[in-house]
């Protein structure tokens, strides 16, 4: 278990590198403080996944490193129950000029590990790693993939009760990735805590019991993975333009200089939301434009019914924009053929400008449409989609 309450954490920031000094030689201030982190607050209990989300410069980082007792705060209480070992910003904690097994060692001792248990689980650490002969070679010759699984191998064994992991994890390969995740399954499973921090929705709907959202170094939202990461979504769409009196859909946020007014699927030959896998599928959208805007983007999102992104696309990518003026309405549409299993789904739509709704989101719609595929066309199949094979033999 972990409580953190009030935590908050500044920095001073200067203009120029020479402010450092002329406020040490004039006794003048030349610096203003920046707020990292203000009020943080949650409780994180054995067994339980937080997620950590929030843009770039959050507070996220800063946030890990506090709680791993590599920057003290400026106010504000952590007390908790157990061992805290943090995977967090490549090079943390190590000696480049070390060999791979030297910083085993200083590492582990780091980490609370001590000399009897790192001798016992050295072998498994290195065995784990998988560096092969560069775990005798000094870090300044690894890649940053090497410096990661060194320092999820070494994280890993040293026994935490609270495990936080950054979003170093992502500088791995995919096999080693997918090791990592089978361990921090197996750490959960048998009562410990994590906290996890990344940009990858997906991972963290998928590992998270709750998801934290930050901005600006406050909390904004706290709750279950969904919710929670709706309000990101939120948070990236730019939700500080009210809606005009227009006819927009309820749920939807962004600038509303353009918006999604309707919205339906059908199967090509069933004409219904109930599709068959192997059917076409039509997903048309109706927009009107209140303002001179540039040319948009329409994007669509499927997910499945535990909210893990299935496929996603926009007309960007495949080579389209949108012109619209002011007083306009347009009907677009995607067709596809429909590959997915059978099951329930949904399909988010967003407006934006540029490659995704991270760039100027003019209406985002959370789950605006929910479709069934309830059978299969042609040769049945396992996994999640149909890759539609062709077998040779010779």
């Amino acid at each position: 278990m972990i409580q953190v309450s009030g935590l908050e954490k500044s920095f001073k920031r200067y203009q120029r590198p020479s402010d450092r000094l002329r406020e040490i030689l004039f006794r003048r201030r030349y610096h203003d403080r920046y707020n990292a982190l203000r009020n943080i607050n949650f409780r994180v209990e054995d067994g339980e996944t937080l997620g950590i989300i929030g843009r770039n410069g959050a507070g996220k980082s800063t946030l890990l490193k506090i709680l791993n007792g590599v920057l003290m705060p400026d106010a504000g209480t952590i007390s908790s129950s157990g061992r805290i070992t943090g995977l967090l910003e490549l090079g943390t904690g190590f000696d480049m000029g070390l060999s791979g097994l030297a910083n085993i060692r200083t590492n582990g001792l780091l980490l609370g590990m001590t000399e009897s248990e790192l001798a016992h689980r050295k072998a498994h650490i290195v065995e784990f790693a998988e560096l092969g002969s560069f775990i005798h070679e000094p870090l300044r010759t690894y890649s940053s993939g090497m410096v990661m699984r060194l320092a999820f191998a070494i994280a890993i064994h040293a026994d935490p009760d609270i495990f936080l992991v950054d979003e170093a994890l992502s500088v791995g390969d995919g096999h080693f990735q997918q090791k990592c995740m089978r361990k921090i399954r197996e750490f959960r499973s048998g009562g410990g805590s994590i906290i996890f921090v990344s940009h990858d929705l997906n991972a963290i709907k998928m590992l998270c019991d709750r998801v934290v959202v930050l901005s600006d170094g406050e909390v904004l939202a706290d709750g279950e993975p969904e919710t929670a990461v709706n309000h990101y979504n939120k948070l990236l769409a730019g939700d500080d333009v009210p809606a005009p009196e227009h006819s927009v859909v309820d749920g939807g946020y962004g600038n509303f200089k353009a918006a999604i007014t309707a919205v339906r699927s059908e199967g090509a030959d069933s004409g219904s939301t109930a599709v068959t896998c192997g059917e076409e599928m039509l997903v048309e959208a109706e927009l009107s434009c209140h303002s001179d805007i540039p040319p948009l983007s329409l994007g669509m999102m499927i997910r499945d019914r535990f909210g893990q992104d299935m496929f996603g696309t926009n007309s960007h990518l495949l080579g389209e924009t949108i012109l619209l003026r002011p007083g306009e309405s347009r009907r677009v549409r995607f067709r596809f053929p429909m590959r997915l299993s059978p099951g329930q789904y949904t399909i988010t739509l967003a407006l934006h400008e540029g490659v995704d709704h991270t760039q100027h989101c003019y209406h985002w719609w959370d789950n605006a449409l929910r479709f069934e595929v309830s059978g299969i066309r042609g040769p049945q199949f396992g996994g999640v989609c149909n890759l539609n094979p062709i077998f040779e033999d010779g």
